[in-house]
């Protein structure tokens, strides 16, 4: 049987537009970028929910991490590759080195770090292609809860950003969507 991480790989292979996404990044976006939040949780919700994947809405968030390139104009030079390349899909590029600022948290040392201060364990899950198949997850929380529609805050939203957590669910309205997402 294969990994969880490996199902959800297949999962984004097997959307063409999703898969393709990941190559334009891979190519065009910054060094070590991934892609994650929506595009990957949105995917598999629609996968189990036996549906066809719908497009990425909204922005596609492109996701890396460089303290020596914290300038929010290599960010733009990026969407704007990306953007040339792909002009029909909102690219968002956040070196995550510099959000920790805007969040009031701690410096990130890495990506898989920031992803720790995502609201939801479903959410902080990132792919990037690896090779002509191959497709790397991160997820410092694990995949658990993606896969088995579980919503929960990261423990960064249990306490004071508690509030913060509530306002995305009510917002997003996730589980008129995806009805068999539940809370954990």
């Amino acid at each position: 049987m294969p990994s969880p991480e490996a199902r959800i790989g297949a999962i984004l292979r097997a959307d063409p537009r999703r898969w393709h996404l990941l190559d334009v990044a891979r190519a065009l976006g910054p060094p070590d970028g991934w892609i994650g939040a929506g595009f990957v949780r949105n995917a598999v919700w629609d996968h189990r929910h036996h549906r066809a994947p719908l497009p990425p809405t909204g922005d596609v968030d492109v996701v890396w991490h460089d303290p020596f390139r914290a300038d929010p104009a290599e960010d733009r030079r990026h969407e704007a590759a990306l953007r040339a390349a792909e002009p029909s899909v909102r690219w968002s590029v956040k070196n995550q080195a510099r959000m920790h600022a805007r969040n009031g948290d701690a410096p990130y040392a890495s990506v898989p770090d920031a992803m720790r201060h995502w609201p939801e364990t479903a959410t902080a899950v990132a792919a990037r292609r690896s090779g002509p198949d191959g497709c790397d997850i991160a997820a410092p929380f694990g995949v658990d809860d993606l896969l088995n529609l579980v919503l929960r805050p990261t423990p960064a939203f249990l306490g004071a950003k508690r509030a913060v957590y509530e306002e995305r669910q009510r917002s997003k309205q996730w589980t008129a969507l995806w009805p068999l997402l539940r809370e954990a």
